[in-house]
């Protein structure tokens, strides 16, 4: 069950995080990995950990927000005689603040990776997908797309942007078999958890720690590999009469907290 053999996935994002333990499961799964992401260390060393492993994969260093560079990837993959079938909108930054407190400077960088980005790489890899009448694609949506969270302004905005892209799409795209879904992570333990905790709470990590790791109900942050099981499910064939849905992987965060 679950095997990719002979499909090739975009995970956006896959230097690190998430998005680099998506990369490592498709590829074990057999399909053909591509790496999309701005660190050039950081992809191809998800690249060099997947080949270890026995697996396929190429990193492709860009910048999501400019369409051209996301466009030259896509023709690179299809010069290389490759497919598209399937494609994890993952990569995204974070942001903390209140509508008041985040400058335009800010705000415009959010929109421009975190909705931009997406868009970019829905409007060059669709067009691939519908011409072989196939494609699952997966957006990294989140649970601040769904609930209030205190100071996520930007990154709420642009989350939501990622649901309703989703929804969208997941309709526009039901005559060309296209399946469309997002998942909706609470806090997942990350490098950038670390860093973002080292930046925003100097001297004050294990305080935070413990506390962001308890306002998931389970008590707990979730892990990278959960993040990638459920990835893996919804782009699977199995996943065959799923889409338009956005899947929480938030340890009872929307339902429980009460």
């Amino acid at each position: 069950m679950f095997q990719l053999t002979n499909k090739t996935t975009i995970v956006t994002g896959g230097g690190s995080g998430i998005g680099r333990a998506i990369a490592k499961l498709f590829a074990k799964q057999r399909s053909t990995v591509y790496i999309f992401d701005i660190d050039k260390k950081g992809a191809e060393q998800s690249v060099e950990e997947i080949k270890a492993e026995g697996g396929s994969a190429y990193a492709i260093v860009l910048n999501i927000a400019d369409q051209q560079e996301v466009k030259k990837a896509v023709e690179q993959i299809k010069a290389n005689g490759h497919s598209i079938d399937i494609l994890i909108n993952n990569a995204g930054v974070a942001h903390i603040g209140t509508a008041e407190s985040t400058g335009e400077e800010d705000f415009t960088r959010i929109f421009n990776i975190n909705v931009k980005g997406v868009y970019n790489c829905l409007h060059e890899v669709l067009p691939v997908m519908k011409e072989q009448q196939k494609g699952a694609i997966l957006n990294m949506c989140s649970i601040a797309a769904s609930v209030g969270i205190t100071d996520r302004f930007a990154y709420s905005m642009s989350k939501g942007a990622v649901l309703g892209m989703t929804l969208s799409t997941a309709r526009d795209y039901l005559s060309s078999n296209i399946r469309c879904n997002c998942i909706s992570p609470a806090r997942v333990f990350t490098p950038f958890v670390e860093g973002f905790l080292a930046k925003n709470y100097p001297g004050k990590e294990e305080e935070m720690f413990e506390k962001l790791s308890k306002s998931q109900p389970i008590g707990r942050m979730g892990t990278t590999d959960e993040i990638a099981y459920l990835s893996l499910y919804l782009c699977s064939d199995e996943a065959g009469f799923i889409t338009g849905c956005d899947y929480p992987i938030d340890g009872g965060f929307i339902k429980l907290n009460n």
